[in-house]
């Protein structure tokens, strides 16, 4: 996309701070992990060999050995490096290059932080951004084309919602896309329409496509700067691998592009957007790790709903606030059954995104259905699982079922899911200790970019269920809370063995590869506020140093 043309001018790849080095031994360090049992394991040294794997993790009664180097930790906490179950890498990157409205308290403030940017930025044919939200801004409704006419008319503006369900676009967008009035809405998606029935500026869902289909493509430079500041935002927080949910080909092709280069530092889990996309790039079968443990692709993404704050999330029951829609299922139960046969029968991975309990309630029946077909260890992942009707919450904990959560879902959403379900149907909300309870396995993440990539705010949420503010006192529905270890299992072990990476990295044990941090908190002895606060000193993949705080 050629709006980027000054941005990749500057791009510039991550260096690696420190070689990797022969056996090297990182002493006198307040060492913590989940061991192979599931435990807080404690250590106070590391060794690890020239490939980056760690080779011993000593106590202090243990005998040193004699290594080619030592590092003096200086008695600060190693942690494993974390690990994030569910971003969107490249959006990422874009996010962090085009307009961001995140931080927007209004319409009005939207407004003018739109136009700001297109008069800073008047060789762009398109104006991209994303991050609005029309709850947080308190407007009771969508935007419109009108409203964005007025700050820019003369170049489409193309802006995705929060939640990446929606996206707002001017008139001179829709008129470029050559949608009107007698548009139908495409199965799965809806076009906001005005009194007269035309198209008033929002898309949700598969409606997207309508107008995304004319928007430039990025090209390969622009994705690679995109890239490289996904790592160096990942770096920032301490987050050294990630489950990339929904990578297209020319997602793939970046990554390998990097990985070909020696320019791929964190470690990505890749979820295809499609089985054409898993035929084209992987092939028969899921790739093996490339790149040393950086690269594979192993599953496929579905969606099978939208999102609550677009009121997309498939219900059981009618919105509280709109009792009209029950929301916009994307696939119908044998569709989905068949995409999850076809990913399973070649031993691929399914992640479904699934946010009501509709939703969840449907891929749990397909699971339950496939598991008499396809036996094995099959890790089914359900994405979100926000919304979960407590009759269904006992399945969680069956057939190898992973809930991969991202928790600050739950403080960013908790006003809105009150308005959309009302009262009396919060039970199975962002249930976390509850899938637990049954014998289910969490998977933490972020959901990148539509929330920040923050491990430390995310443990700081799973622990307290409550914002940065410290609200609601005492926690919103904290009988869902989790412990401070199981927290840091959501996102370091159990993040891992989510995506079939257990064994490889996650944990700080012996034939694992040497990814950690050093940092200034034990998060195990942390408050909620004290987690948000974490300060990331150095952080190390496969025995190489890629970062240290100035």
């Amino acid at each position: 996309m050629r709006i980027f043309t000054a941005l990749a001018a500057a791009a510039s790849t991550l260096a690696l701070a420190t070689p990797a080095w022969a056996d090297t031994l990182v002493d006198n360090v307040e060492g913590v992990t989940i061991d192979a049992e599931g435990k807080v394991k404690r250590f106070s040294a590391l060794v690890f060999d020239d490939n980056g794997t760690i080779t011993a993790v000593l106590d202090r009664k243990d005998k040193r050995p004699q290594t080619d180097y030592r590092v003096d930790g200086k008695g600060q906490v190693m942690l494993p490096g974390m690990i994030d179950a569910h971003v969107h890498v490249m959006d990422m990157g874009f996010a962090a290059l085009t307009l961001d409205l995140s931080a927007t308290t209004s319409l009005e403030d939207a407004l003018a932080t739109i136009k700001a940017f297109a008069e800073a930025n008047p060789g762009r044919p398109w104006i991209i951004g994303r991050g609005w939200n029309q709850e947080k801004w308190g407007l009771g409704r969508f935007p419109t084309a009108a409203e964005l006419d007025a700050v820019v008319s003369d170049r489409p503006v193309w802006l995705e919602r929060a939640d990446n369900h929606a996206q707002w676009a001017n008139s001179l967008a829709i008129q470029t896309a050559g949608i009107t009035a007698k548009t139908p809405d495409p199965a799965g998606g809806k076009i906001i329409r005005d009194a007269r029935g035309a198209p008033s500026g929002v898309f949700v869902d598969n409606a997207v496509q309508l107008v995304a289909k004319v928007v430039p493509a990025p090209r390969p430079e622009d994705r690679d700067l995109a890239l490289s500041k996904a790592q160096e935002v990942l770096l920032a927080k301490g987050v050294t691998a990630v489950a990339d949910m929904g990578t297209k080909p020319a997602d793939w092709t970046t990554f390998r592009r990097a990985g070909d280069e020696g320019r791929l530092q964190i470690r990505i889990m890749s979820y295809a957007d499609s089985v054409e996309t898993l035929e084209l790039m992987a092939g028969p079968e899921p790739t093996g790790w490339l790149y040393g443990d950086r690269l594979r692709m192993g599953g496929i993404k579905l969606f099978l709903d939208g999102a609550l704050g677009s009121r997309g999330a498939s219900l059981k029951a009618p919105y509280a606030d709109d009792h009209g829609t029950r929301g916009l299922p994307l696939l119908s139960p044998s569709q989905l059954r068949n995409l999850m046969s076809r990913a399973a029968m070649d031993n691929f991975q399914t992640a479904v995104h699934a946010i009501g309990d509709a939703a969840n309630a449907e891929v749990l029946g397909a699971i339950e259905e496939l598991s008499e077909s396809y036996k094995g260890d099959r890790r089914w992942r359900i994405e979100h699982a926000q919304i979960v009707d407590p009759v269904d919450i006992a399945r969680l904990g069956q057939h190898g079922v992973i809930a991969s959560m991202q928790p600050l879902h739950q403080t960013s959403d908790r006003l809105m899911a009150e308005a959309r379900l009302g009262p009396d149907r919060l039970a199975g909300a962002y249930p976390w200790s509850s899938v637990l309870k049954v014998g289910g396995r969490l998977a933490f993440g972020s959901d990148a970019p539509v929330e920040p990539a923050d491990p430390w705010a995310g443990m700081a949420a799973a622990i307290s269920r409550t914002d940065a503010k410290g609200e609601p006192f005492g926690g919103w529905r904290p009988e869902e809370t989790v412990t401070r270890e199981q927290a840091l299992a959501g996102f370091t072990s159990d993040a891992a063995y989510a995506g079939f990476a257990d064994g490889r990295f996650g944990r700080l044990l012996p034939g694992e590869r040497a990814d950690f941090l050093i940092v200034d908190r034990d998060p195990l002895f942390a408050s909620a506020q004290a987690l948000r606060e974490t300060k990331i000193m150095q952080v190390w993949i496969g025995g190489v140093k890629v970062r240290e705080a100035e």
